[in-house]
């Protein structure tokens, strides 16, 4: 008997997300009095950020050992995982929901929580003042198949989700509608997603970001001049390396060798930029979600003559095996429990395919068109100099609530892929 499959695909296009004001939730729970609700949700929602962060920096060393990433680019978005997974959860039960729970770091928490949680910080990602940003889901289902329709109910109110009725047996017709969703609201920056979709497929579910914006204090097009970047001992290459003298926040950390530079945009969104003083792979060890908190409380501002190489970077790869050996294997099993989506039985996860994409240039992110006068003030202070001549780290966070967004590393700008 052919088994089901459910596909799970996640989409972050771009480099950040955001945070503004958002809507009261509503409660499911009205005997609580108002103020002990608004608490519980912020404990709640400080609880998911947390394990969010932690599951960030987790997933980038999963990424980092494997044979395929050896001295290679990587760039992904663990705010999108973890929204498509926490998503996902809403229609897990048993075995198969307490390994995504828990792998998630969700478990002092009930799926009502992660649920609130996640509205809330989905309705702060779309509530911009400043930037071009989009964050959401969308679900696909065969027409045949019938999802719970409590599930659904949650991917909608929870997850933004939208929904749609596809025939999956019509391969070009269904991979034609999710790449035309895909590309609107995506700004027509990913228009080719799918390649592949296996026919006997019954729900793809779907989560994206995307986001265009401008440095709070953009580099001047006539510094931007050739340079060597240099990848290890023996490989240098040609960049086009931006310059940039201002007073940024900085940290030096003697734990683990690393000079911290933090590039705010015109938000509250920042870069981290990481640079080792001699490899990468010793940072990458050491490296944990307390190490990025305390970067972003002791930083100081510190005159610092930047270089930073302009660079472009689109990834694309499968998530399974690294999810599997995080300790999510129940999904992609056939003791899968996905009952709280559909009655049908041998329903699984078939394959966990994310993709990313990152423009840094002397606007911002992405193809952002933006001009900027900096003065600098005349000072007799000593000014550093920071220059990203070899590989070095990127950690995009909300800077209020330092949430790492998008993640990753950047060994030769000049391979995209």
């Amino acid at each position: 008997m052919m088994r089901a499959a459910l596909s799970i695909w996640i989409l972050s296009a771009a480099v950040c997300l955001a945070r503004g004001d958002h809507d009261h939730l509503h409660e499911n729970n009205h005997d609580h009095e108002p103020h002990t609700e608004a608490a519980n949700t912020a404990i709640n929602l400080q609880l998911v950020s947390s394990a969010n962060k932690e599951f960030a920096v987790r997933l980038y060393k999963m990424l980092a050992a494997q044979t395929d990433f050896q001295g290679k680019n990587i760039f992904f978005s663990p705010t999108s995982v973890t929204l498509a997974l926490a998503a996902l959860s809403a229609g897990a039960r048993g075995e198969t929901y307490r390994q995504l729970f828990n792998t998630l770091g969700y478990a002092s928490l009930t799926q009502a929580d992660t649920d609130r949680a996640f509205q809330t910080i989905l309705t702060r990602f779309n509530s911009s003042t400043q930037e071009d940003l989009r964050a959401g889901t969308a679900v696909f289902v065969k027409e045949t198949f019938k999802p719970k329709p409590g599930f659904l109910e949650i991917l909608k109110h929870s997850y933004l989700s939208d929904a749609f009725t596809v025939d999956f047996a019509n391969t070009t017709a269904s991979k034609n509608t999710i790449n035309s969703y895909v590309k609107e609201k995506t700004n027509g920056k990913i228009a080719n997603l799918i390649q592949h979709l296996d026919p006997a497929t019954l729900m793809f579910l779907l989560s994206y970001t995307f986001f265009k914006g401008k440095w709070e204090f953009p580099f001047d097009l006539k510094k931007t001049h050739e340079d060597l970047f240099n990848v290890d001992e023996q490989t240098k290459v040609s960049v086009q390396m931006m310059n940039l003298e201002e007073r940024f926040q900085r940290y030096y950390d003697q734990n683990i060798s690393a000079s911290v530079l933090q590039l705010p945009y015109k938000d509250s969104k920042s870069m981290l930029l990481v640079l080792p003083d001699t490899g990468l792979a010793e940072v990458e060890k050491a490296i944990t979600q307390n190490h990025i908190t305390k970067w972003l409380k002791w930083m100081k501002p510190r005159k610092t003559d930047l270089y930073l190489p302009k660079f472009s970077i689109k990834m694309s790869f499968s998530l399974k095996d690294v999810l599997s050996g995080m300790g999510i294997q129940s999904i992609f099993s056939q003791q899968a429990d996905f009952s709280g989506i559909s009655e049908e039985r041998g329903l699984a996860v078939s394959e966990v395919v994310h993709q990313a994409t990152l423009d840094v240039d002397e606007a911002g992110t992405v193809a952002a068109a933006g001009t900027g006068i900096v003065m600098t003030p005349t000072s007799l202070e000593r000014v550093a100099v920071m220059k990203f001549d070899r590989p070095f780290m990127v950690i995009l966070t909300e800077s209020n609530s330092g949430d790492i967004l998008f993640m990753g590393k950047i060994v030769n700008p000049n391979i995209d892929d």
